[in-house]
C-alpha cells in the first residue's frame, strides 16, 4: 500500500472516530440536563414563628451564669429521643423530662421491657410526661428515628443497664430502642448513655471501649457533691444537669464551679 493510500486511510478512520465520540457525548449529555432547584427560601415553614421564639429564649439563656458551655449560639429545637431500661433509677429519667420543656423540643419516649417494672417499683405516681410527648411501642419498627433518613439530633438512654448497653455496643438492633441507638451511631448524631452499674467487670469496660470508638458519650449516673444537696432529687439533678450539658441545653439545676450562686 502506497504512502498516499495509508494516509487516506487514516484520515477516513480519524473522520469516523470523531464522528462516534459526538454521537456518545451527545447520549451522555442527556443524562446530565437537570430542572432547576426549587428555592428553599420560598417555602412556608408553619413553625417558622415557634422556632423563632424557642431560639430567642435559648439565646437569652445561654447567656446566663449557668449556661451550659455546650451551648451553641445559634441554638435550635431539638428531636430527642429518651429511652429508658430496667436498671434502677428511673428518678433520673423523671427529672430529665422535668427539664426538657415540650414547648423547645420534640420529645420522644421508648421503654424496655423491663422499665415498666422498675417504674412502678421506683416511682409511685409513675413516669410524668411532659405534655406532647410521643411514645413508641418498643417491637414497633414504624417510629420516625428507625430509620437513618429521619435521624433526630439525640438520644438518651437514661438510666441504660449493662445488657441494653451491650446489645447496643453489638449492634443487635433487635426492637425499636436498640435499632434507635445503631441509627444515631450511624448518622453521627449525639447518644448519651447513662450506665448506673458497680462493679463493673471487664466485659463491661470492653463494651464501653466500643461504644466511645463508635462515637457514644457514656456519661455514669454519679452524683457530684460540692453543692451540697439536701433531696434526692437534689441529688439526681447534679447528674440530669451533666446530661442537659451535653445536650446543649440550658439548665439551671446547679451552678458551674466557682460561679456565684443567685
Amino acid at each position: 500500500m502506497g504512502r498516499q493510500a495509508r494516509r487516506r486511510r487514516a484520515t477516513r478512520q480519524g473522520q469516523q472516530e470523531r464522528q462516534c465520540d459526538d454521537r456518545v457525548a451527545t447520549v451522555q449529555h442527556a443524562f446530565i440536563v437537570r430542572k432547576p432547584c426549587a428555592d428553599s427560601s420560598q417555602i412556608r415553614n408553619p413553625q417558622a414563628k415557634q422556632d423563632i421564639k424557642a431560639a430567642r429564649w435559648a439565646k437569652r439563656a445561654c447567656s446566663m451564669k449557668f449556661a451550659s458551655p455546650y451551648c451553641a449560639r445559634n441554638f435550635a429545637a431539638l428531636k430527642i429521643i429518651v429511652a429508658i431500661t430496667g436498671a434502677s433509677g428511673a428518678i433520673y429519667t423523671q427529672r430529665l423530662l422535668d427539664n426538657l420543656q415540650p414547648a423547645q423540643h420534640e420529645l420522644h419516649v421508648v421503654l424496655s421491657n423491663y422499665a415498666h417494672a422498675v417504674i412502678a417499683e421506683e416511682l409511685a405516681d409513675g413516669l410524668r410526661l411532659p405534655p406532647g410527648t410521643k411514645t413508641h411501642s418498643l417491637k414497633s419498627m414504624n417510629a420516625p428515628f428507625a430509620s437513618g433518613s429521619n435521624a433526630f439530633d439525640a438520644m438518651v438512654v437514661i438510666p441504660c443497664s449493662m445488657g441494653t448497653l451491650g446489645r447496643i455496643a453489638h449492634g443487635t438492633s433487635e426492637d425499636v430502642l436498640l435499632r434507635a441507638a445503631d441509627v444515631m451511631l450511624k448518622e453521627r448524631r449525639k447518644l448519651i448513655l447513662v450506665p448506673r452499674e458497680t462493679p463493673l467487670n471487664l466485659v463491661h469496660v470492653k463494651n464501653f471501649e466500643l461504644l466511645l470508638q463508635a462515637g457514644a458519650t457514656i456519661l455514669p449516673a454519679n452524683p457530684c457533691f460540692y453543692t451540697n444537696p439536701k433531696t434526692i432529687e437534689q441529688v439526681v439533678d447534679t447528674v440530669v444537669a451533666r446530661v442537659l450539658d451535653h445536650l446543649g441545653v440550658p439548665q439551671k439545676l446547679m451552678p458551674r464551679w466557682q460561679a456565684e450562686q443567685e
